[in-house]
């Protein structure tokens, strides 16, 4: 009794109770911001590095390799924020790249004409951005109607649009995917080549993007049952939440980014390859991991994921300026993914720690 009346001791153990739920918050905090910590890092790292790596050519490369990872990563992010996992969008974006090839090369074939039918650029893109969603549809439908695991799901639907990619044009590659004038089908290069006000316009694409996926993550119902579903799917079910619903739409977008990204790929190297996306998921996953995303579902962001596919893109430009061997990359490449998922584990008991607390 004499101990608890003792106002200094008293005052001692009040701060050593405060002080380690302060320094939890701190480091919540920290690991919260880890995206924007390591890109920091890594500017400082390479600029000290490499005199060319600031440069205004690399950083336009740099911002090209970023939009595509960024916006996969966009994507991803509203599937995993359901708890879920899409392992189909490199192959997606694969098949859109193939989709678009055949049709600006071979265009269309119906029973009784004799000259193929060429459709327009606007055309070869929604057709190809179609196929994308039906795909997203199927990962949705076995996710939701028929409750396959999303790992499984979509790794069976990578297999199958990898191999409708291949079927298409029996593993050939579309070359010269420019159009011809007498086709009207001109233009399609302009959508990975072009540039608004100097920056390339897939980086306009890649904000465009990120804008819209984020006031739709944090501004309407839609992204508040993505976060409902992903925290609690049984009370948001309970709730009156049409879980399916918004598990089937985040799928969907997650596909559509894709085969935006195959699109945008088969512009820049004017042909479609059926090996075009291959391990593209692994990026993107490892960018909305590192952005803060939880594996688990229902924490994270649109604008973190961006920043974490920021990193991902000058970890990987920086490392090839400095002439880091590809096979070293690829291990420097696993080792993030490893402890982006380790650090949200982390988080994860260390939110669970701070709630307990209060």
């Amino acid at each position: 009794m004499k101990i608890e009346s003792d106002p200094t001791i008293a005052t001692d153990m009040a701060a050593d109770r405060a002080g380690p739920g302060f320094a939890a918050k701190m480091f919540d905090v920290i690991l919260r911001m880890r995206a924007v910590v390591a890109l920091v890092l890594l500017v400082v790292l390479f600029s000290v590095s490499t005199s060319t790596f600031l440069t205004a050519n690399n950083l336009t490369i740099l911002a090209k390799h970023v939009a595509i990872t960024a916006i996969l990563a966009i994507g991803m992010t509203f599937v995993v924020l359901t708890g879920g996992i899409d392992l189909s969008v490199g192959s997606v974006a694969g098949l859109a790249g193939m989709v678009a090839g055949a049709l600006l090369t071979r265009g269309l074939v119906f029973s009784g004409m004799q000259h193929p039918l060429y459709p327009g650029i606007l055309t070869v893109v929604f057709v190809s951005l179609v196929v994308g969603a039906l795909v997203g549809l199927l990962n949705g439908l076995l996710v939701v109607r028929f409750a396959v695991a999303p790992f499984i799901a979509t790794l069976g639907t990578l297999y199958i649009a990898r191999g409708a990619a291949l079927l298409i044009s029996h593993g050939a590659t579309f070359p010269s995917l420019g159009g011809e004038a007498a086709r009207h089908n001109t233009g399609f290069l302009l959508l990975g080549q072009a540039t608004l006000f100097s920056v390339p316009l897939p980086v306009w694409i890649m904000i465009a993007l990120a804008i819209v996926a984020s006031v739709l993550a944090s501004k309407t119902p839609f992204g508040r049952h993505v976060y409902a579903v992903g925290g609690n799917e049984r009370a948001a079910l309970l709730s009156g939440i049409r879980v399916g619903r918004v598990k089937l739409i985040s799928y969907v977008i997650s596909t559509v980014c894709a085969a935006t990204v195959g699109l945008i790929i088969a512009s820049q190297l004017e042909a479609a390859h059926p090996a075009t996306g291959e391990s593209f998921e692994l990026n993107a996953i490892a960018a909305v991991v590192l952005g803060g995303t939880s594996l688990m579902g229902g924490r994270g962001s649109v604008l973190g994921s961006l920043a974490g596919a920021f990193v991902i893109g000058v970890l990987a430009d920086g490392m090839v300026m400095l002439g880091i061997s590809e096979f070293w990359q690829m291990v420097i490449k696993g080792v993030v993914i490893v402890l982006a998922v380790a650090v949200d584990q982390l988080q994860t008991k260390l939110q669970l720690r701070l709630a307990r607390s209060h």
